[in-house]
């Protein structure tokens, strides 16, 4: 059963589902409802708190399904209603909250408000729900301003009646009026439709549009929108918006369990990103500007104490993510191939807050970046100007066993091509296999989940490093250790034994009773206080954490159990010291990898 624990989203590890690529249950080689039902036992097994559910209802995917025609209906795509409700009951039985998309900004040219604004031409009351507008020019043959889709092109469609209608993505995605009461009024219904079936919150697709500056002025310049981007434009980030959200805090406030809403604001700055999560707003906002972050420790440290202070102010918890299906896998877009990628989870699941974890990056999978043309399926590709237009490398179907495509996905030809050597990289083959990047993921969660420390608060205390080095303490006597470099550098710290590292053997300084779920405690291998927490103790059936962990008391980078020698740098490494007892302190020499340390 779903705990229930308060405030469990301040410190919850949420995971995407996107659900057509997530597993197929009818072997028409589409992800659907049936076929998540059927792998949420993954998710428990992982250890994430939540799971979030990419569209699917009633949509003609021109869009993937972020162009929703029916928002009380499921796409025949992936399933029926009770489909979804066999989701939601199935997932609370497993310990596992559901959090859905809503998608408020626009709609799909296919809605029923859209078809009879058509069918009733100007001036009707279905065309004030949307933005109807004649064009400039001497004949209304230019659009009413110079506002660009975020897919490229202009943002305005002409009709045959001369009037234009607006869609900051695609055509076939217009633009909703939020100054409309109607509009309003629809999706408040909507959001009791959907807590009364039981699901736990709502993410907010393009939570920072929906409301767009008092008549529709220029940008007065050529650059091109940006989804993800920090620009200053007159239809993102309005303060319109914070009205709509005020209202819908009210209605998820009368149901119990702590439903939440969760904000996709692409701010320009994560000071404004913060007025979205006030107590009274929505309960989280998404932090893009650190999905943004390069991999560098000074850049880093900004991000993470600007996102902090920011979302402090108003009483909110931070958030970390570093994929989703908009963006290059980070296990690409950050360099360094997988071992950077392997280090950057690490760091995220360290920091304080809630986190997010894309679909797929439990397995360490790459972008798929030769994709052919004919197969992709982005609406950004194929227009002009817009969006890279590669997000379908992001959205190739899950590998779950097998060593062939469709790797057991489902039981046919997939709606985006496998690579042909991801056999190593299926659930199956990493299951239990000490050095997979699945069961650093499982061991990173159990560590969080047994020591809340990890994942609670509001700040961080910085220890001094080297340039390109972070070191920091968590509470409970937690200190994490981040070397964004190429080099060994050694850092002299207080008497600590490794819990975990991204490097392989990623293990424990500790004594491990192999039947136990947790490091056992001795007087030589004390195991750190995990003090109260409100998680729940549901733990991983395919692999305990302690048959995981090293009874290594090596330092992070050692290449064996107990008796093997620390591995030499090939350069001296750097030293410094960090501020403890100078007569108990130890060396230790930190690789290129994220480590978690305990204070003695």
């Amino acid at each position: 059963m779903v705990p229930s624990d308060t405030d469990w989203w301040r410190d919850a590890v949420i995971y995407q589902i996107y659900p057509r690529s997530f597993a197929d249950g009818n072997g028409d080689g589409m992800g659907d409802l049936p076929g998540i039902r059927s792998r949420l036992c993954h998710l428990r097994d992982l250890g994430v708190d939540a799971v979030w559910l990419s569209p699917f209802y009633a949509s003609p995917q021109a869009d993937a399904g972020y162009d929703v025609a029916d928002y009380r209906a499921i796409d025949p795509l992936f399933g029926t209603l009770a489909d979804a409700e066999a989701v939601l009951h199935e997932a609370h039985r497993l310990g596992l909250r559901v959090i859905i998309d809503i998608v408020p900004n626009h709609c799909s040219d296919q809605h029923p408000w859209f078809r009879r604004a058509l069918a009733e031409g100007p001036g009707s009351v279905h065309r004030a729900r949307f933005h109807f507008h004649p064009g400039r020019g001497r004949d209304g043959e230019l659009p009413p301003n110079d506002w660009e889709s975020v897919f490229g092109g202009p943002a305005w469609t002409r009709l045959p009646d001369g009037e234009w209608y607006l869609h900051l993505f695609a055509p076939e995605q217009p633009d909703l009026n939020w100054d409309h009461p109607a509009v309003q009024d629809e999706f408040r219904s909507i959001l009791r439709f959907w807590l009364d079936l039981g699901v736990d919150g709502f993410r907010v697709d393009v939570a920072h549009g929906m409301v767009k500056a008092p008549g529709l002025p220029d940008i007065g310049r050529g650059e091109q929108a940006r989804l993800i981007g920090s620009q200053v434009l007159p239809f993102f980030d309005q303060d319109g918006v914070h009205a709509i959200y005020r209202s819908w805090r009210a209605i998820l406030d009368e149901y119990p369990g702590q439903r939440i809403g969760v904000a996709e604001a692409w701010a320009p700055s994560v000071e404004r990103l913060a007025l979205y999560v006030r107590p009274d707003e929505l309960h989280q906002g998404f932090n893009f500007h650190y999905l943004n972050t390069a991999w560098d420790a000074g850049d880093l440290r900004t991000t993470i104490d600007t996102s902090l202070t920011a979302l402090r102010a108003v009483g909110a918890p931070a958030t970390w993510v570093l994929s989703n299906h908009d963006v290059v896998r980070h296990r690409t877009r950050l360099g360094g191939g997988l071992d950077r990628a392997r280090a950057a989870t690490l760091l995220m699941l360290a920091l304080p807050g809630s986190a997010y974890l894309y679909q797929g990056e439990e397995l360490g999978l790459p972008e798929v970046t030769d994709l052919p043309d004919e197969a992709r399926q982005d609406p950004s590709f194929f227009r002009a100007n817009g969006q890279d237009g590669l997000r379908d490398g992001c959205r190739v179907p899950l590998p779950w066993s097998g060593t062939r495509p469709p790797y057991d996905f489902g039981a046919g030809e997939v709606w985006l091509p496998q690579p042909d050597d991801w056999a190593a990289l299926t659930v199956e083959a990493q299951t239990g296999d000490p050095a997979s990047t699945l069961e650093l993921y499982r061991s990173a969660l159990a560590l969080r989940r047994a020591h809340p420390g990890l994942g609670a608060g509001e700040a961080i205390e910085w220890l001094p490093a080297p340039d390109g080095v972070l070191a920091f303490r968590r509470p409970g006597g937690l200190i994490c250790t981040v070397n964004t470099t190429a080099e060994t550098v050694r850092l002299s710290l207080p008497p600590v034994r490794q819990l975990l590292s991204s490097q392989v053997p990623f293990g424990l300084d500790a004594d491990v009773d192999a039947d136990a779920d947790v490091v056992s405690a001795s007087a030589s291998s004390p195991v750190p206080p995990s003090g109260p927490s409100h998680r729940s103790s549901r733990s991983s059936s395919s692999s305990p954490v302690s048959s995981l962990l090293s009874d290594s008391t090596g330092v992070s980078g050692s290449t064996g159990v107990s008796s093997s020698p620390t591995r030499q740098p090939s350069n001296a490494p750097r030293d410094l010291e960090v501020p403890g007892n100078p007569e108990v302190s130890e060396l230790r020499e930190i690789s290129a990898d994220t480590t978690i340390w305990w204070e003695e």
